[in-house]
């Protein structure tokens, strides 16, 4: 991992020196929009709608549109606003951590010491760890001001920036409104529900199959060019079970039932099928290109292409 930033963690008198990682990457596949017919790359084109005309970069400028009106912000007036470029992450204060609404967590960042000696930094986190509660910092990041919460992870610190209060919206929904009448049976059913398929949250159970039959289509799609049987490679698809049931009740007892009966027979765990080599990938794409066509011939290059996104 490459440091986005460096500086130091302040509160009172004590300087904690670290550096600042990504703790989340995105793993998707990227698919870019091609001409159907030969596989070519589509572009856009900075076109004004006013002219007509196309536009080079150095004349185009920014704006906020308000009331039918366009606020025209030119460079030099956006790059005359005060920018951040403070190195610190200035402890605001020390809240109990379960006062933090999980609907202001956005990004997640890794905290490494960067001093001669670890110590303040383990004080620090112990002393959190121990007081069960987070710190709520602001520091700058690409210009800009950030809001975010110091807390422990594991052995480490960790900064999670916070949205702005105004940027979390307020909903309203009316049937919440109304007086629902639930009768004690139910609520039994729905807690043996929630009791029979209660579990410790483990993330590495958990997978996304629809990356996964992404990535087994683009293998299926080298080894076997274009003309893919679709119903070959997947296999139907399973129906809805129980998509009709509408009594609360009776869909309560079915899902009880269920349960049970696959805990009595063991979970078992979907794994998303491992996608073939790279390597002979890349090897059978040559062969597919030869067999697919000039289509194919033309478009180039996919066996070469990135599945980790840009």
């Amino acid at each position: 991992m490459r440091a986005i930033w460096t500086g130091a963690i302040s509160f009172g008198l004590v300087n904690v020196p670290v550096k600042l990682y990504s703790a989340t990457e995105g793993r998707s596949v990227t698919l870019h929009q091609v001409h159907d017919r030969d596989g070519g790359r589509i572009h856009y084109e900075r076109r004004c709608d006013v002219c007509g005309r196309l536009v080079p970069y150095e004349h185009i400028e920014r704006a906020v549109v308000e009331d039918d009106e366009t606020i025209v912000l030119t460079k030099e007036e956006l790059d005359s606003l005060p920018q951040e470029r403070s190195r610190d992450i200035s402890v605001e204060e020390f809240v109990p951590s379960s006062q933090i609404d999980p609907i202001l967590y956005d990004k997640s960042y890794f905290l490494e010491p960067a001093g001669k000696s670890p110590k303040a930094y383990v004080l620090l986190r112990r002393t959190l760890e121990k007081t069960e509660r987070t710190a709520i910092v602001q520091f700058a990041l690409r210009q800009r001001t950030r809001l975010a919460a110091l807390r422990v992870h594991g052995d480490m610190l960790m900064l999670q920036t916070l949205r702005w209060p105004d940027e979390v919206r307020q909903p309203s929904f009316a049937a919440l409104d109304e007086k629902v009448r639930i009768s004690g049976k139910e609520m039994d059913l729905a807690a043996s529900l929630v009791k029979s398929i209660a579990s410790d949250f483990a993330p590495d159970e958990f997978h996304d199959e629809y990356q996964a039959e992404l990535e087994k289509l683009i293998d299926a799609k080298i080894k076997q060019g274009d003309a893919l049987d679709t119903d070959a490679t997947f296999g139907e698809v399973e129906g809805a079970e129980g998509a009709e049931v509408i009594d609360l009740m009776e869909a309560l007892k079915k899902s009880v039932k269920k349960s049970r009966a696959t805990k009595r027979g063991g979970k078992t765990k979907k794994s998303p099928q491992k996608s073939s080599s790279k390597s002979s990938a890349a090897k059978k794409s040559s062969a597919a290109k030869k067999t697919s066509g000039s289509s194919s011939t033309k478009s180039g290059g996919s066996s070469s292409r990135k599945r980790k996104s840009a």
